[in-house]
């Protein structure tokens, strides 16, 4: 795998026939294939998603095309210019916000420029001008470079950027430096945009004119992004890298919902394939098991009966045994194992139960009150707000984390009360997801919080395959980590779910499969969250507006 930066240098516009082609491409860091035979296009005026878990070779994908990485094996064609948004931007010295806006009207400059030197040309009576004068005009009005300067400045107020062009980069935070380059990149009319996670930093007015300037977009988009708003607003074809039944990655046209619907076709047909080939292969070892048992017993006549018939029965056995055998040899299981599928523990929960109960309650600097809620079995309550509202704030206090400086919380005896934070928990890098699930389910146990007969493994989830839940929580990616949280906050079979931001570093595919199994659970369920797609979700939830009034009564709304 090589690094060629460079090539983003060398822009050749194209227009209309911008495009990018990877064909059957492979990269390989180490020993492990990031990218196994890959093919995509991305032409003017497609929109294609790249999806799938973390690690799936995402970003890797995004900088093949754009020609920072050279893969092992494939081809990749490029035409037009293109602009692609890294996760993060780095600040060498003595960049400034001017360097990135210099950077991208240096096209729509040049082309200006050009044009007015062949003005001049044509003015002077340059019979050779005239050629040039219709090319200068032609790129100055693809890029409509006129515009460029203002459509830059636009888009950093837009995005509530850094506008001071004299500003250091390396005095701006990692958000603010990106929320510059992004505004950059959608400023300068590139044929083709190449963005990796264009949402992070941004809020809710940037992340609605992001939307709006890229469905106004006149040339193609490759998008990786986690924003199922965003993908489902945006994206029309999904290139989803995840396992498949053969190996190779999909690539699925028509939006977001006939992405998920194929997808969860070929899911159900690859489980039933799967399952088939088991219940074959069972079928085989009993068949071999019941033909070795009449070979030692049940082929043997009754007593009293002659030798010679023993002797002429018994070839027929063996031969059953071989012909048994042989069909167990032959048969291969060649589907492999499906990926896990999400599973929410239910214990039944009685509607109406009484779980938690909060009066007045506020904390000092943090959460603004007073709050009043009730929670009970089968409740559901979305807690939404600016940051610094006190959304996190309070879903500790339900859980019993943080004591309220007004007010007071009571819980019922019988609630189980379970809280996912917004961030990864620190858990010992040294130890496998296993070891750390294990001890979760030991303290549980210890405290009587959890009876042994219903503590389940960690496998029984489907949060995590085999192979990662032996993997060392140091090693393990974000995404791996947040399903590890997860299946810890319902280690103890909740009866009542406090979930803080559910959906950070999770893939669409769990994000959707999270959100029908919190729809159907009989736990209570509290979720505070800004992700647009689950609010959309779960518009019919009552809802708690944190910062918005000093007092709500969730219960009120729940049953109103």
């Amino acid at each position: 795998m090589n690094l060629n930066p460079d090539i983003m240098n060398r822009p050749v516009e194209a227009g209309g026939s911008a495009h990018l082609r990877a064909a059957n491409v492979t990269v390989t860091r180490g020993c492990r294939r990031v990218l196994n035979d890959v093919s995509v296009t991305v032409s003017a005026r497609s929109r294609v998603a790249v999806v799938g878990e973390n690690g799936r070779g995402k970003t890797t994908l995004l900088h093949v095309l754009a020609g920072l990485i050279t893969p092992d094996d494939g081809t990749v064609q490029r035409a037009g210019t293109i602009g692609l948004a890294r996760q993060e931007l780095s600040a060498r010295d003595g960049e400034t916000v001017g360097t990135l806006t210099s950077e991208a009207l240096a096209a729509s400059l040049a082309a200006l420029d050009a044009l007015d030197e062949a003005t001049a040309a044509l003015a002077e009576g340059d019979p050779s001008a005239g050629d040039r004068y219709a090319a200068a005009l032609d790129a100055a009005t693809r890029l409509d470079a006129w515009d460029a300067e203002r459509r830059v400045d636009v888009a950093l107020e837009a995005l509530h950027a850094c506008t001071d062009r004299d500003r250091q980069l390396s005095t701006l935070s990692v958000g603010q430096r990106y929320r510059v380059r992004l505004a950059c990149l959608l400023g300068a009319r590139h044929d083709v945009l190449l963005l990796d996670e264009p949402t992070n930093h941004l809020d809710a007015d940037g992340l609605d004119f992001l939307t709006r300037r890229l469905r106004e977009h006149d040339g193609g988009l490759a998008i990786v992004s986690h924003d199922r708003a965003l993908l489902r607003d945006v994206a029309d074809r999904f290139l989803d890298l995840d396992p498949t039944h053969d190996g190779t990655a999909r690539l699925y046209a028509g939006g977001y919902d006939a992405w998920q619907d194929a997808r969860r076709r070929e899911r159900e047909h690859w489980e039933q394939e799967y399952e088939e080939q088991q219940a074959e292969h069972r079928r085989l070892q009993d068949a071999v098991s019941r033909a070795r048992d009449r070979l030692s017993t049940g082929w043997r006549p009754d007593k009293g009966t002659g030798k010679h018939q023993r002797q002429s029965r018994a070839p027929g056995v063996v031969q059953a045994l071989n012909r048994q055998q042989d069909a167990l040899r032959a048969h291969r299981i060649d589907v492999p194992t499906p990926p896990p599928t999400l599973r929410l523990p239910d214990r039944g929960v009685r509607p109406g139960a009484p779980q938690v109960r909060a009066q007045g309650v506020a904390v000092g600097g943090r959460l603004a009150g007073p709050v009043d809620l009730t929670i009970d079995g089968g409740d559901r309550l979305l807690v939404t707000g600016p940051n610094g509202a006190g959304k996190s704030t309070l879903l500790a206090v339900l859980a019993g984390a943080l004591e309220p400086t007004d007010g007071h919380t009571w819980a019922a005896r019988e609630a189980r009360i379970a809280r996912l934070t917004q961030e990864t928990a620190g858990q010992a890098p040294e130890l496998t997801a296993d070891e750390v699930y294990a001890r979760q389910v030991g303290r549980l146990v210890s405290d009587g919080l959890l009876p042994a007969a219903e503590a389940v493994a960690l496998g029984w989830f489907g949060l995590l395959d085999s192979a990662a839940t032996r993997t060392p929580v140091g090693r393990m990616s974000q995404g791996q980590q947040r399903r590890l949280d997860l299946a810890l906050t319902l280690a103890g079979r909740p009866t009542l779910i406090l979930l803080d931001e559910p959906t950070n570093h999770l893939s669409s595919t769990l994000a959707e499969e999270l959100t029908a199994a919190i729809r159907t659970t009989s736990a209570a369920v509290v979720i505070a969250t800004h992700d647009r797609q689950l609010l959309r979700d779960l518009a019919d939830w009552p809802r708690l507006r944190i910062g918005e009034s000093s007092t709500q009564d969730a219960r009120t709304r729940a049953t109103g």
